[in-house]
């Protein structure tokens, strides 16, 4: 493969030499005595997106309630900042695939839940919502309820949200999969450049191949039946964000590594 795919850029020149901010280590998961998850182990570095993409029932949910708290493996553990989190909730951010914005509440008070769950006052968890909102393309919603919102502003709105949860680490499963094809790519620009602001530690789900190439500094392919890493990819970002990257022979590349890594 070419030697270009092997860059990964936008991040700090000595990540890989860092401790990771998240590490999964060689996790195991049964369900009525069906192996789901087989040894799998995964790290994701400070202010990078890395992507789970493989076929439906390659436990990629399962690895996602996990690392957030809300399953317990038979064998592995979770590690966020060198400190043994499995099994505890709360710590990282879970954003599924529907928005899930309460339909009577005003997207401010939508988007400050997770700090009126963490006791802070109504109003200051307003104004520190607020804040945020011209940063995230959202201002002028404020008042305005879930079903005044686009679709994409609606996403907007939950990622804002997942966001002010934890600043540590995000897991997203499928954020864009329900927006229409046009809405996606504005997004994906949008997200990228918001992700390069606010540098958020990301882990990414997936079943469509050009948004994990899109999206992401690595990507790990799942089999299934049970789920086990079967390669770690690297992207070249500079590459990939540029306007006409599903055009470059890196892209073709990469993607026809992936798709003969999951038939």
């Amino acid at each position: 493969m070419n030697e270009k795919l092997n860059k990964t850029l936008d991040l700090p020149m000595n990540s890989y030499q860092n401790k990771p901010k998240l590490e999964v280590k060689h996790l195991y998961k049964t369900f009525d005595n069906t192996l789901v998850l087989k040894d799998v182990s995964l790290s994701l570095y400070e202010g990078e997106i890395i992507s789970l993409l493989g076929v439906s029932g390659s436990g990629k949910t399962t690895i996602f309630n996990i690392i957030a708290g809300l399953l317990q493996p038979e064998e592995g553990e979770v590690f966020l900042e060198g400190k043994n989190i499995t099994g505890k909730t709360g710590l990282v951010s879970y954003m599924l695939q529907k928005d899930l914005l309460l339909e009577h509440l005003p997207i401010v008070d939508n988007v400050a839940l997770p700090l009126l769950l963490k006791k802070v006052p109504k109003e200051e968890a307003r104004k520190k919502a607020s804040e945020l909102f011209q940063k995230f393309g959202l201002e002028g919603t404020q008042k305005s309820y879930p079903k005044e919102l686009s679709g994409g502003m609606a996403q907007r709105a939950a990622l804002l949200r997942t966001y002010l949860f934890s600043q540590e680490v995000a897991l997203l499963d499928e954020p864009f999969s329900a927006l229409d094809a046009i809405t996606k790519s504005h997004i994906h620009e949008w997200y990228l450049n918001i992700m390069k602001e606010i540098k958020l530690s990301t882990i990414f789900v997936t079943h469509d191949i050009d948004e994990a190439i899109k999206l992401s500094h690595r990507i790990y392919i799942l089999s299934s039946h049970p789920g086990e890493i079967i390669e770690e990819l690297q992207v070249n970002r500079e590459i990939m964000d540029s306007k006409d990257f599903f055009l470059t022979e890196e892209f073709r590349e990469l993607k026809q590594k992936i798709l003969s890594l999951l038939s």
